[in-house]
């Protein structure tokens, strides 16, 4: 049976904890953490946080699922059109490299429709796969279509294009 990334929705703040009894049963899973910076009356500090609230992505086979569904903290599985949604190896390769080079990443959810061709207008502009890659007044932003969601960061450095160069040769972009 062919594996695949499906989206667990968990209670409230257990993310963690699910991604760890989920790894004692053996099963894949990937929680993407944020780091972001905060004020505190002490100076500023560095909290991580997941990025997805409630959610945690599984590598398993639609079999597996019910062991899934039983694990504490679970609620279910996202789904799609009446199935468990699958992401895209490709959306989750994004958030893995997004994640790791990046602070204080933010989610813009946008409009998913069937069959629609994701397209960027403004500025330089990197399409893989349907990923839109996109930089614009030191913002970067990542589409992930098959979850309806835009990660966004703020880029701190002045070298924008070192940064871009630097993303497109490790995933092996081209530009478009």
């Amino acid at each position: 049976m062919q594996k695949n990334w499906y989206v667990v929705y968990t209670k409230p703040l257990r993310e963690k904890k699910v991604a760890f009894l989920l790894t004692k049963k053996k099963i894949e899973n990937f929680c993407p953490m944020n780091c972001i910076e905060v004020q505190s009356f002490r100076g500023n500090k560095i909290i991580e946080e997941p990025l997805f609230k409630s959610c945690v992505f599984v590598y398993t086979t639609e079999k597996e699922v019910s062991l899934i569904r039983q694990t504490d903290e679970v609620i279910n599985l996202l789904y799609w059109m009446g199935k468990p949604a699958v992401i895209k190896e490709d959306e989750i390769d994004v958030i893995r490299e997004f994640t790791k080079n990046h602070h204080s990443v933010e989610l813009e959810r946008i409009q998913v429709k069937t069959h629609d061709i994701v397209r960027m207008v403004d500025g330089p502009t990197y399409s893989i796969d349907g990923k839109v890659f996109s930089m614009k007044t030191k913002i970067m932003r990542v589409n992930l279509p098959s979850m309806g969601y835009i990660m966004a960061v703020r880029l701190k450095d002045e070298n924008i294009f070192a940064k871009e160069t630097t993303i497109l040769q490790n995933n092996s972009f081209s530009h478009s």
